[in-house]
């Protein structure tokens, strides 16, 4: 049994589920027809960003028919996280929609997200989730006899805490629209930044994985957001979640 892809699906569906449920408790904004270009956009920069960045994590040179099925299999969150976020403001320029949207999306990805983990940890060194070797007390033999940092287990307790992080924000509907989005996107493409020292890493430029520069490119991307927008927070409720 493939688990990785198994717990992929189930990802999917779930998170998907749970977008829904969120989306019926709450006031939104913006109209399901909008909300359904929304999607759209983000699955499609979903699906090139995610096998883009997979690509240039294994950069192959010799392009046969074998190793296009390989580049197609090859895919990352990081990418599919940037690259949905990229066909999200494409689509909403395209359908003039001036709300921002990311918030209501927030905890649905990082259940997925954690989901999927579960999978990524389950089938040990069958999937690049691994770590380097360890001696340290959180060293574990996934499957090639080595002790290993566990970086799919790291990633779970981190989206643990940023999960409830953010319902808290949340909860308290004092936010920024479109903030947590933002704090969710510069959070953990900080967290893989820095887990991404802990992997056995092929492929460098500048002494960085092409990961790592995906990092630059969304702090680079965030920034100009009027710095953070200086407050986080503001003293009106806010319902557009």
């Amino acid at each position: 049994m493939n688990v990785h892809l198994l717990t992929e699906y189930l990802a999917f569906f779930i998170a998907f589920r749970y977008y829904l449920y969120l989306r019926k408790r709450s006031q939104d904004t913006i109209s399901s027809n909008n909300r359904l270009s929304i999607i759209l956009g983000a699955t499609i920069g979903a699906l090139v960003g995610s096998r883009l960045i997979g690509f240039l994590e294994n950069p192959l040179f010799d392009l046969s028919w074998k190793d296009i099925i390989t580049l197609w299999n090859l895919k990352t969150i990081m990418g599919g996280l940037f690259g949905g976020l990229l066909g999200v403001e494409l689509a909403k320029k395209i359908i003039g929609e001036k709300q921002r949207s990311g918030d209501l999306f927030t905890l649905p990805i990082i259940l997925g997200i954690f989901i999927g983990r579960i999978g990524c940890f389950l089938s040990g060194t069958d999937e690049f989730t691994y770590g380097l070797e360890t001696s340290f007390f959180t060293g574990m033999d996934l499957g090639d006899g080595i002790m290993r940092h566990p970086i799919a287990l790291y990633e779970l307790v981190f989206l643990i805490i940023l999960f409830i992080i953010i319902k808290h924000i949340q909860d308290r509907q004092i936010y920024r629209s479109g903030m947590v989005f933002k704090i969710f996107m510069i959070s953990y493409f900080g967290f893989r930044f820095m887990i991404e020292f802990m992997k056995p890493n092929l492929f460098f430029v500048l002494g960085l994985s092409s990961i790592q520069w995906l990092c630059i490119v969304c702090w680079a991307y965030y920034l100009p957001f009027r710095r953070w927008e200086r407050q986080i927070f503001t003293k009106e409720p806010n319902i557009n979640i």
